[in-house]
């Protein structure tokens, strides 16, 4: 556009027609300055009414009043999301807590000790509740002094062999294939969940898949999964005996569809088939 153009503009000329009721038509000639000066001149009046508005009457007072209400209502806002940034924090850093203990839970699983004096163990953090662990039982005692009797020291220090870990029948057996790495037991919520095998608690803990979970570190390799519990009552660093209650059964985290407990046995870093080597059949 050039200014030739822009001063055309200046020169242009608009009608406005008005139809009155009788039907005859009314014209109004106006150029464009006169428009512009028309528009000018309103606004300068508009600017200087709204400001004697603002100054002399209560309107002022009114915007302010609504514009301290957003004030509040957008402090408030920040403060609701403020707080669950924190919960989301908390959350995270509990997330991170609980996998770096399964890291460590893999890093134990496979070394074949359950020596507490293993440097590694350190990492394992156990506070003193002062509750009393669970001791005692019946089957346990038997086999211990049925093993030493016959086999001495060293069959006890050497041989592992696994009990079934709940009461109950298998709903669902090992399938590594279709991504099932154990087999389910069918119990209510609030069955006493048993070591399979002695050993030492690596990790016990909430996840967000398998809820509430426990991992013993065993001889020979070994370790043993318990999932989908609803309450845990060994805590990391705990040595537990075979037979002895860890937790009760349950139906928390995702990828659980109703009340079981989700048994698992690894090797050496393998996961295995735990029907081979449990020493109760299913029944």
């Amino acid at each position: 556009m050039n200014k030739k153009d822009i001063k055309d503009i200046f020169k242009t000329t608009f009608f406005i027609t008005r139809l009155n009721v009788k039907g005859s038509t009314k014209q109004y000639k106006y150029t464009f300055k006169q428009l512009f000066s028309v528009a000018f001149i309103y606004s300068v009046l508009l600017i200087i009414v709204m400001s004697i508005l603002f100054i002399f009457t209560p309107v002022r007072k009114l915007a302010l009043l609504y514009e301290n209400k957003e004030l509040e209502k957008q402090a408030e806002q920040i403060k609701v999301l403020e707080n669950k940034l924190v919960i989301l924090t908390k959350e995270l850093e509990r997330i991170s807590s609980t996998n770096q203990k399964l890291r460590y839970a893999i890093i134990l699983a496979g070394i074949d000790t359950t020596d507490s004096s293993k440097a590694v163990l350190d990492s394992l953090r156990k506070t003193d509740d002062g509750k009393i662990p669970p001791e005692g039982n019946i089957f346990k005692v038997f086999k211990h002094l049925i093993d030493k009797y016959f086999y001495g020291e060293s069959r006890l220090q050497k041989s592992i062999l696994f009990i079934k870990p709940t009461k109950g029948f298998v709903i669902n057996e090992f399938n590594p294939a279709k991504g099932h790495l154990g087999i389910d037991f069918a119990v209510k919520t609030g069955t006493p969940v048993f070591a399979s095998a002695g050993g030492i608690v690596i990790f016990a803990d909430y996840t967000s898949g398998d809820g509430y979970k426990i991992i013993i570190q065993h001889s020979e390799g070994y370790i043993t999964v318990y999932k989908h519990c609803s309450v845990l009552l060994k805590t990391e660093r705990d040595y537990v005996t075979q037979g002895e209650t860890i937790a009760l059964s349950g139906n928390t985290g995702f990828n659980t569809t109703g009340p079981h407990l989700h048994f698992e046995i690894w090797k050496n870093g393998k996961v295995v088939d735990p029907e081979k080597y449990l020493l109760t059949k299913k029944e």
